[in-house]
Formats: structure tokens, sequence, C-alpha cells
């Protein structure tokens, strides 16, 4: 078995084992983070059946993913970077899944390509859960506005994102998220990385983003 797999297949054993003893009825999806990693590192997960990939550069996902994807309908690619308006064009036509929509601007922009190739793809809106200057995201008090908005304009919105503070215990923020998230009617959360996978599925998180833990140190 190859190690990306033999990975993906602890992580996975490790989240159950986690929620069983906590009680918590919680079936995460887990995104493999293949940004930086040469095709040839993930084809053994696409060959084991893992279905969902994320990529944070749309220029990389779309010379890596465009062949594969034909051969492989079912694969689903995440966009999990910052999303530059100028970008969305591409970036609508690879991918499946954008978690990164932070702004009325570019949730219109997605939603006129989307229209003009009649795809629909499925949004997470990134909360800056942390009110870090430095972060994208918008903040939690302005999550229902684009809500509201992104559903008019005919987005399909199906839960919020997050990256919480770095080196800081995330657990009261992943907290939050999922409280923000059910109060709006959401059942699908995109929270938890590497590091913190657990703490975010003990607060249901549905789709966590893991990238070294799978394949490895990026060089």
């Amino acid at each position: 078995m190859h190690n990306t797999v033999k990975n993906l297949l602890d992580i996975n054993n490790n989240i159950k084992f986690y929620l069983n003893k906590l009680h918590i009825d919680n079936e995460p999806k887990i995104v493999a983070v293949s940004k930086t990693f040469k095709i040839d590192k993930i084809l053994p997960l696409i060959e084991y059946g893992h279905l969902d990939y994320g990529e944070n550069k749309v220029q990389e996902a779309v010379e890596k993913w465009t062949d594969i994807k034909k051969k492989n309908p079912q694969l689903k690619l995440h966009m999990i970077g910052k999303l530059q308006t100028n970008k969305v064009k591409l970036a609508v036509q690879i991918f499946d899944y954008i978690h990164s929509v932070d702004s009325e601007k570019l949730a219109k922009k997605i939603s006129d390509e989307q229209n003009k190739i009649k795809k629909k793809i499925k949004i997470f809106l990134q909360v800056n859960i942390g009110n870090e200057s430095q972060k994208s995201g918008i903040n939690k008090t302005e999550v229902k506005q684009l809500v509201n908005y992104s559903k008019e304009i005919g987005l399909d919105v199906i839960g919020l994102m997050c990256i919480p503070p770095l080196n800081i215990d995330p657990d009261n923020y992943f907290e939050q998220m999922n409280k923000i998230n059910s109060d709006l009617g959401f059942t699908e959360l995109s929270m938890g990385m590497s590091s913190d996978f657990l703490v975010a599925v003990k607060h249901l998180s549905t789709y966590v983003r893991i990238g070294s833990s799978i394949f490895g140190q990026r060089v």
C-alpha cells in the first residue's frame, strides 16, 4: 500500500475512533490538499478511490487536473486558497467547490461566470473568525448579509469556512463557527487542517482540509 493511502486511512480511523469515544455522530469528508505536489504523488490516492482534492492556485489546478478530471469525472476539486476576481472564469471551469468566498464582488463574479457555462459550484463563505487584519474572510457580524446576497444571485452556498489564528487553541473558534453555521441553517462546515482536524470534527466540521499529514511536508 502506498504511503499516502496509508496516511489517509490512518487519519480516517483516528477521526472515527475519536468521534466514537465522544459519542458524536459526524462523518467528515477529507479534502486531500494536493497543492504544490506533482500528480504522480497524487495518483495512488486517485487509484485507491479517494475523491476530494484541494488546490489553492487556479493556474496550477488547471494544468494539473484538467486531463485527470476528464478521465475521472467523479473527482471533486476544491479551491481552498484566496481567489482573485480575475481568476474566477478559470476557477469556475475546473473547480467543483470554492471554500474562500469573502465578498459580494467575488460572489457576483462567480455567479456571472457559472451562469455562462451552466454550472453550479458549491460555495463556502470564509469567515475571519479570529478577526485578524492580515487574514481573508468576512467579519462574523457580516456573515448573514453575505449569505443573503449570495443566495439572491443564485449561488449554492452550502456552509461556512474558517482558518483559526495560528498557535492558539482553536477550540473556542471552532465552537463559535459551528454555532454561527447552524444558526444560519447550514449542515456543511469547512474547518480543520493537519494540526487541528480532531478539534474541528468535534465541533461538527464536515470537510477537513489535510495536506502534510497525507502527502508529507512540502519542500
